[in-house]
């Protein structure tokens, strides 16, 4: 796991936007009136505007455990998140790397055998 240590820069959605955009079938929409990237009408990426700001990644529980005992600053979760399969990631403190590696997860958790299938080919 990479650290913030080896963060070159700060991460914005237009960034997201880019990392999900090498993913099959993957559409920019909306997720509680807020900017979102689905693949087959379901979302794994939500920019959070609502409260504190950040980027809701969806994630099984046990990432989601690993990420927040790491320490890292750049994740996090609120009461509203509690026992759900989502991250909340602070887009100025993220490790780019990292955060490319968990949006290609957050996808394939969503996405349909066909489309993983078609990037497991590239």
């Amino acid at each position: 796991m990479r650290t913030t240590a080896t963060m070159t820069s700060m991460a914005t959605w237009d960034d997201v936007v880019t990392m999900a955009s090498r993913l099959p079938e993957v559409e920019q929409s909306t997720w509680f009136r807020t900017p979102s990237l689905k693949v087959a009408g379901k979302g794994f990426a939500r920019l959070r505007e609502e409260a504190e700001g950040g980027l809701v990644l969806i994630c099984d529980l046990d990432e989601k455990a690993a990420l927040l005992a790491s320490g890292d600053p750049a994740f996090y979760t609120t009461a509203h998140y509690d026992g759900y399969g989502a991250i909340l990631v602070d887009l100025a403190k993220v490790d780019t790397g990292q955060l490319a590696e968990l949006v290609e997860q957050a996808w394939r958790l969503k996405a349909p055998a066909r489309a993983r299938k078609a990037l497991d080919r590239e």
